[in-house]
C-alpha cells in the first residue's frame, strides 16, 4: 500500500485518505467514439436520467436551471474584502510563476496539474491568453501545458508516475481556454490546442475501466471516486466547447458514482467498500452533477453529508485534504443553489480569508503553496461566474 506521499509527485495531487487502498489526431473536426445507446441504464442513464441534451450527453432539464446559482445571485456574494483578497492573491501566484510557464513549489515541484490550476485561477478573474492584465500569464501556463501533451493524449510531465490526476485538470483547463476563445486566432497554438484537447479526451475514453471509472494511470485496471471525478469534469469542459464526448461513457461514471455512495449520503473511495469521508464526498456530488444529474436524492444525500461533516466554520478540525474538498464543495453547492448555497458561500469564504497570509498566499504544506493559494482562488472566485464548467 502507498501512502499519500508516495503519490503526490510531479502532477499527481491526491490519493486516498490513510489507510484507503492506492493502486500502482490530425487536424480537423473533433473524432471521438460513437455515440450509442448504453446498456442497461440505470437512474442516471440514456433511458431515465435527467442529466442529457438531444444528443444524450450533459444537460439538465430547463427547469433545473433556475436551481443552481448561476442565475440566483445573493446579496453581497463578493464583498470588498473578498475583492482585496483575490487581488492580493493572484498577484502573489503571478510573482512565483516559473521561468518555463509553470507553477509548483515545495517537494514535487512544477506539474502540469498545478499549473493548470493556477491557469484557472487566472482565468476565474476573467483573463485569458493574452487578453487582462494577467493575459501573459495564462498563455505562459498553456505553452507549459501544450509542450506536455504526448501523442496518445496523455498530458504529464516527465517525473509523474500516476499522471491522471493531472491529467484530468490539464484537460479541464485546455477545454476552458477553448471554449471561453474558440481557439483563439487561426494559428498553430490554437490547432495543437484543438488537437491536444481532442486526444485527451479519446484517451479518458478508453482508459475507463469495467466499472465505469478512472485510476492512477491511463489503462481501464481498477478506479477510485477522486480520479474519476478530475476526468468527468475534463469530459464536461470539453463538450461545453463543442468536442465530442461519447454518452455511453458519460452514462457509466454515473452508474459508478452512484454506486460509491454509502447509506450516510457520502462515498467511498473505492467499490471495494470503505467508510465515506469529507473530499471524496464533495467530488462524488459534483460527479454527478458535472455529469448532469442535478435535481435527484442522491445530490440531497451527499450534499446533507457534506454539511453535517465540513461545514466551514464549524469546530470539525482540520479536514484531510482540505482545498481539494472545499474546490468540489463549493462547486457541488453552487451548482445545488438555493438554500445550499446561501449556506455555504459565507461560510467558506469567511474561512478563507482568514487563513490568508499577509503576504497574498494560502499555504499548503503537503502538496505546496503554488497549490494551496491556486485552490483557493478559483473556490473564491467562483461568484465571478466567468469559467463555462461552474455553468449548468
Amino acid at each position: 500500500m502507498k501512502s499519500i506521499a508516495a503519490v503526490m509527485v510531479a502532477g499527481v495531487l491526491f490519493a486516498g485518505q490513510p489507510g484507503e487502498p492506492s493502486g500502482d489526431p490530425p487536424a480537423g473536426p473533433p473524432v471521438s467514439p460513437p455515440a450509442g445507446p448504453a446498456e442497461g441504464a440505470g437512474p442516471g442513464g440514456v433511458e431515465d436520467g435527467p442529466g442529457k441534451d438531444a444528443a444524450g450527453v450533459f444537460a439538465g432539464k430547463p427547469e433545473d436551471k433556475e436551481r443552481g446559482a448561476e442565475n440566483n445571485i445573493l446579496a453581497d456574494e463578493m464583498t470588498p474584502e473578498m475583492v482585496a483578497a483575490v487581488e492580493q492573491g493572484l498577484a502573489w501566484l503571478a510573482r512565483v510563476q516559473n521561468a518555463d510557464g509553470s507553477f509548483g513549489d515545495g517537494r514535487f515541484g512544477p506539474s502540469v496539474a498545478v499549473t493548470a490550476l493556477a491557469g484557472l485561477a487566472f482565468m476565474s478573474d476573467g483573463n485569458l491568453p493574452g487578453r487582462g492584465p494577467y493575459g501573459e500569464v495564462v498563455s505562459k501556463a498553456l505553452d507549459y501545458v501544450l509542450a506536455n501533451c504526448a501523442e496518445n493524449g496523455l498530458i504529464a510531465s516527465d517525473a509523474t508516475t500516476v499522471p491522471m490526476y493531472g491529467h484530468g485538470f490539464a484537460a479541464l483547463f485546455l477545454g476552458e481556454i477553448y471554449g471561453m476563445t474558440g481557439g483563439g486566432a487561426d494559428t498553430a497554438r490554437a490547432q495543437r490546442l484543438h488537437d491536444a484537447i481532442v486526444r485527451s479526451v479519446r484517451l479518458i475514453q478508453s482508459s475507463q475501466n469495467e466499472e465505469g471509472g478512472w485510476r492512477y494511470n491511463p489503462v481501464p485496471n481498477d478506479a477510485d471516486v477522486s480520479v474519476t471525478i478530475c476526468q468527468i469534469k475534463a469530459l464536461r469542459s470539453a463538450r461545453n466547447a463543442g468536442i465530442e464526448v461519447s454518452r455511453v461513457t458519460i452514462d457509466r461514471a454515473v452508474d459508478y458514482v452512484r454506486r460509491a455512495q454509502n447509506i450516510d449520503g457520502g462515498f467511498m473511495y473505492q467499490l471495494i467498500g470503505g467508510p465515506s469521508a469529507f473530499a471524496r464526498s464533495a467530488a462524488g456530488v459534483a460527479s454527478l452533477q458535472y455529469a448532469g444529474v442535478y435535481n435527484d436524492p442522491a445530490i440531497r444525500r451527499g450534499i446533507s453529508y457534506i454539511t453535517r461533516v465540513a461545514l466551514p466554520g464549524a469546530a470539525f478540525g482540520q479536514q484531510p485534504h482540505y482545498f481539494y474538498g472545499h474546490y468540489y464543495a463549493v462547486q457541488a453547492m453552487y451548482l445545488a443553489g438555493g438554500e445550499d448555497w446561501a449556506m455555504w458561500w459565507p461560510a467558506i469564504r469567511q474561512e478563507l480569508l482568514r487563513r490568508q497570509e499577509e503576504n497574498g498566499r494560502w499555504q499548503d504544506p503537503s502538496v505546496g503553496d503554488h497549490y494551496g493559494t491556486a485552490m483557493s482562488l478559483i473556490i473564491l472566485q467562483v461568484p465571478k461566474r466567468y469559467l463555462p464548467i461552474f455553468q449548468r
